[in-house]
């Protein structure tokens, strides 16, 4: 039965109770369900509950939370640092405002925003509004800054790369833009289609389910993946996605681009 349609009842918990996770945290990889992920509250947050995904304390280069914002909640005033930050909204409505200017974004919508950029994020509705929120230190090139980006996914071209049936790409960021040295991608399977092969590369990558189901081969391991569920894979992690269920699957992707080796 999916753990997920048995709600922890209110009250007394019987005894004999025992601890099950599909949560696994390894050296270079971790898979997180939502419900595993504990509240963490910040200073220039209120009324919203921070669920950190990612951070250097795992491995990672970059940070990714949940947050979870209450009406009237959010940001307590504009901001900015040295941190490019990407939002990608999965229940809103909430209000972005960008060097002054607001962007209303519901469901699906999403922001980049370059380092020093002053922003706020509030929720003006009256239910509680999810975004997925990552930031991290850009990596200057010898290029011009990337100019903010306000969209929504309706907006973004569907492109299949390598001809394989039944996927889909969505650069919610600009493909081949050297400025950026980070991808945002939605990867979308229907059902029956796969990577053609086991990938092992550089990269870094960050992974939200937005849609569907699957199983993920991380590293030597299988793992049941569902909606809402996150995936950390760290640089040469071996990696395949095999999607399961009735209905197509689709994952956020982040991973880091454009930039040589460090040493």
């Amino acid at each position: 039965m999916h753990p997920r349609s048995m709600p922890v009842k209110p009250g007394r918990l019987p005894p004999g109770a025992y601890g099950h996770t599909r949560g696994v945290v390894k050296r270079n990889y971790a898979v997180m369900p939502p419900e595993g992920i504990m509240d963490s509250y910040l200073p220039r947050w209120e009324k919203t509950i921070v669920r950190f995904q990612a951070a250097p304390q795992l491995g990672a280069r970059f940070a990714q939370a949940l947050l979870e914002i209450a009406p009237d909640g959010g940001t307590c005033e504009a901001f900015g640092d040295g941190l490019e930050r990407f939002f990608y909204i999965t229940g809103g409505p909430v209000m972005l405002t960008v060097e002054g200017t607001a962007f209303p974004l519901d469901r699906e919508g999403f922001a980049y925003l370059p380092p020093e950029t002053r922003f706020s994020l509030r929720n003006d509705g009256p239910q509680e509004a999810a975004v997925i929120g990552l930031k991290r230190p850009y990596e200057p090139a010898g290029l011009p800054v990337p100019e903010p980006i306000v969209s929504r996914r309706s907006a973004v071209e569907k492109v299949n790369h390598n001809g394989t049936e039944g996927r889909t790409w969505e650069h919610l960021l600009p493909h081949g833009d050297m400025r950026f040295d980070m991808e945002m991608n939605i990867l979308s399977f229907a059902p029956g289609a796969h990577f053609p092969d086991v990938e092992t590369h550089i990269n870094e990558h960050g992974l939200v389910m937005l849609e569907g189901q699957g199983m993920y081969l991380l590293d030597q391991d299988w793992h049941e993946v569902w909606q809402g569920d996150f995936i950390w894979m760290g640089p040469y992690c071996p990696q395949l996605f095999y999607p399961t269920g009735w209905t197509p699957s689709a994952y956020l992707l982040y991973k880091d681009v454009n930039r040589d080796v460090r040493f």
